[in-house]
């Protein structure tokens, strides 16, 4: 399922907006022209409305996958969302909706609450419903930190009762229990802790296992031959893999530009984190923003089902150093490869990883109404050439512009001066201000 178009009549503040999220028929790779985005940019000052669109694309997603009809008609359509129209790709038919009324396989059905009873369907098939990522700039919080923070085993013994039944429940989307809607999977400072459960068990029923199978070598007495007991362990390994690995392969690209990296024989937490340079284990607690944000989005993109999904990030550049900034989304797309992704930055190095055609900039007009339009640099150009043609700021601060001025005075001072020696003073100010400023 991937979006395709969004007109906005009025949502909040933001009024009379056309978004058109498919690649433009000249596009450079001709495979694409046309079809929806693979990845979508909202640039904007603050109050322009990014988070409101994360949030408005969201809502459509989720009420899109409820749908249900009785006797043709829907039901359970969202009345806040009828002053927006909105277009999907799903497989490959298109879902419209505009003015209460949904087209979709050529058929039309229009909003009726007052049907009277009826055989319920689902309007979408299950088979093409794609749930839907949403994570919200709060997602570091105290409570999804000491999830993560809490030991193994303690988590099993507190939760041994619900583990099975909440993988279960995950394989079976039909019967989740997480909100009210069936679909629709949201990150911010709350995060349901059975989706914490249910991103774990796999990690802590190995972490469960390996430790009562070396209390179990140790008291059969092999702690007295290391060799039998490596042979009974890797024996034991084979049958019993660590799943951690697999996400570790994935999560350590990211971690080495931090020099951390997951251990994989600590057993004090679900996923421990290792300075590579000392070898210690840093407790999660006392990792850095940064790197909580990046193991708290990395772990369910990589661990749940993503293909076909709509995955929206709200500012994934949040406490991250600039050489993150500009590799996080490849990150994150290589987590989720056949995902849309739809962001909101303030970063020109998130931004400069899009195309110039997935980046949407709102500004205020002169009426002071936002307006939208799409970017003009190319992907991978410079910061600042990216905040001046698209985020539409002069990078040069009041400081610099200051001494920028006086450079160009000394330069006119040096076309008219005639003094050799007041000449010469000129020109070595000159050159060291240039040299020292890149002017």
């Amino acid at each position: 399922m991937k979006i395709s178009k969004l007109h906005i009549d009025q949502f909040r503040h933001l009024e009379n907006l056309d978004f058109d999220f498919t690649y433009p028929e000249d596009f450079h790779i001709e495979e694409k022209r046309g079809k929806p985005l693979d990845k979508i940019c909202f640039i904007g000052q603050s109050a322009t409305g990014k988070t409101g669109l994360l949030q408005l694309i969201y809502d459509h997603s989720i009420n899109l996958l409820n749908l249900e009809l009785i006797n043709g008609q829907i039901f359970r359509l969202k009345n806040n969302l009828n002053k927006s129209e909105v277009t999907f790709l799903i497989e490959n038919d298109i879902f419209h909706l505009k003015n209460n009324e949904v087209s979709f396989k050529n058929r039309v059905y229009r909003n009726d609450f007052n049907s009277g009873g009826g055989q319920v369907t689902s309007l979408i098939p299950k088979q093409d419903k794609k749930d839907i990522f949403y994570f919200k700039a709060n997602l570091v919080s105290d409570q999804n930190i000491n999830f993560l923070s809490t030991n193994p085993i303690e988590l099993i013994e507190k939760h041994s009762n619900e583990l099975q039944a909440i993988k279960k429940e995950f394989e079976e989307r039909d019967n989740l229990f997480l909100m009210e809607e069936n679909y629709g999977l949201l990150f911010n400072d709350n995060v349901d802790t059975k989706i914490w459960l249910h991103l774990l068990v796999d990690y802590l029923n190995y972490r469960k296992n390996f430790t009562q199978k070396m209390s179990e070598l140790i008291h059969k007495g092999f702690i007295n031959d290391v060799n039998k007991l490596s042979l009974e362990f890797n024996k034991w390994q084979k049958d019993n893999p660590n799943r951690l690995e697999s996400f570790t392969k994935e999560f350590n690209y990211i971690l080495e530009h931090l020099n951390l990296e997951v251990d994989l024989v600590n057993t004090e937490y679900s996923i421990p984190i290792k300075n590579k340079g000392r070898e210690e284990i840093i407790p999660f607690q006392d990792t850095s923003t940064g790197t909580k944000q990046l193991l708290l989005t990395s772990l369910p993109l990589y661990s749940l089902e993503t293909k076909g999904s709509l995955i929206l990030i709200d500012e994934p550049e949040r406490s991250l150093y600039p050489n993150i900034q500009m590799e996080v989304m490849d990150y994150y797309k290589r987590l989720a490869p056949e995902a849309q992704f739809i962001t909101a930055t303030h970063s020109p190095f998130v931004a400069a990883s899009f195309e110039p055609e997935e980046r949407f900039i709102l500004y205020f007009d002169k009426d002071g109404k936002v307006a939208v339009r799409r970017g003009t640099s190319p992907i991978g150009d410079d910061p600042n050439d990216m905040l001046d043609n698209d985020f539409g700021i002069d990078y040069i601060n009041k400081y610099g512009k200051k001494i920028y001025n006086e450079y160009l005075e000394k330069r006119r001072q040096l076309l008219f001066e005639e003094n050799e020696e007041v000449k010469q003073k000129l020109q070595d100010e000159i050159e060291s201000i240039g040299d020292k400023y890149n002017f």
